[in-house]
């Protein structure tokens, strides 16, 4: 006769001094932070979920929208009396917009526009925000709102006023000139398009100050000093050491600018109401604008507005890479 198995009972929790069990041992510290994760990770969800929802909804689904239209057309049956009809037509939208010539000449207008005016605006957000943080300034607060009041001025607002400025017989810019013998006229087909450039920087300048002077005040005043000890001069300090430690700020107001560039819309739209050199087809968003509420394709109108979005992506892109290149550790 054997022996039965021994039994085997789980180890009883020592007992305390008045005789009740003491607390288990505590399981260990990976599962412990597992667990916390693990709550930690849904509660983010939760709280984000609302976000990405209003994200979806006026982001993804507008894009999904406007992909849906740029491959479709409406076509009419009866001779033009009948009901109209979406028909799927593919890349024939996107064909048409590559052969239209009005569209590649107001492209070429705005990269050209882009070209000059950014790195004039720029420079001049660059330049405010060196001497604004060189302390050679006094009042040096109410000189930053001065410079950046602009930017809280709307757009077609900013336009109205220049274009009171640019009009002859009404402004006193013109008048001023017309005495001094320089007869300019801010409106003619050469120079609108500049006219249209010095809005835009009066208005964005200010802001991309702001976003680079942050940059300089973050720098350590130490390296200042530091140089000074060596025998920099100010001339030097800026140019070798704020200059290339505020290129990240710089980074991200030229791309904001580059992207901006091809969106040049409410500044010719108000300048079309005074002049006939700035036509409905100036820009690309001018002709979205017309194809769309203008000449009724709406379907057209959003394939040109996808091919503007995929050219400012394009951009933005070979912008980055090409500061990349010139500066392979950033």
């Amino acid at each position: 006769m054997t022996a039965p198995p021994p039994t085997t009972t789980a180890p009883r929790a020592p007992a305390t001094s008045d005789g009740t069990e003491a607390p288990g041992p505590r399981p260990p510290a990976v599962l412990r932070n597992k667990r916390r994760f693990g709550a930690d990770w849904k509660m983010g969800w939760l709280f984000a979920t609302p976000f990405f929802a209003v994200f979806a909804l006026f982001h993804f689904v507008p894009v999904g929208y406007a992909l849906w239209q740029s491959v479709h057309g409406a076509s009419e049956s009866g001779l033009g009396f009948g009901t109209s009809s979406v028909t799927f037509v593919g890349l024939d939208n996107y064909t048409r917009a590559f052969g239209n010539s009005e569209l590649l000449a107001a492209v070429g207008r705005v990269l050209l526009y882009g070209a000059v005016q950014v790195p004039v605006m720029l420079g001049l957000a660059l330049i405010m925000a060196l001497i604004f943080d060189a302390a050679v300034v006094r009042m040096r607060g109410l000189f930053q709102l001065a410079a950046f009041l602009p930017y809280a001025v709307p757009g077609v607002i900013a336009s109205i006023l220049w274009a009171f400025l640019y009009l002859p017989g009404v402004s006193p810019v013109v008048d001023l000139l017309d005495d001094a013998g320089a007869h300019v006229d801010f409106l003619s087909r050469g120079t609108v398009l500049w006219s249209i450039a010095n809005v835009a920087t009066w208005q964005w300048t200010g802001y991309n100050m702001i976003i680079i002077f942050a940059a300089l005040q973050a720098i350590q005043r130490e390296l200042y000093e530091a140089a000074r000890i060596d025998g920099a001069s100010n001339w030097q300090i800026a140019w070798r050491i704020k200059v290339p430690l505020v290129v990240p700020a710089i980074v991200v107001t030229g791309l904001f600018s580059v992207i901006g560039t091809l969106q040049l819309f409410s500044e010719p739209m108000v300048l079309r109401t005074i002049t006939g050199n700035v036509t409905y087809n100036y820009t690309p968003n001018m002709i979205v604008y017309n194809l769309a509420f203008g000449s009724n394709e709406p379907h057209y109108a959003a394939a040109v507005a996808v091919l503007i979005a995929v050219a400012s992506f394009l951009l933005s892109f070979g912008f980055l890479r090409l500061l990349q290149k010139r500066n392979p550790h950033d």
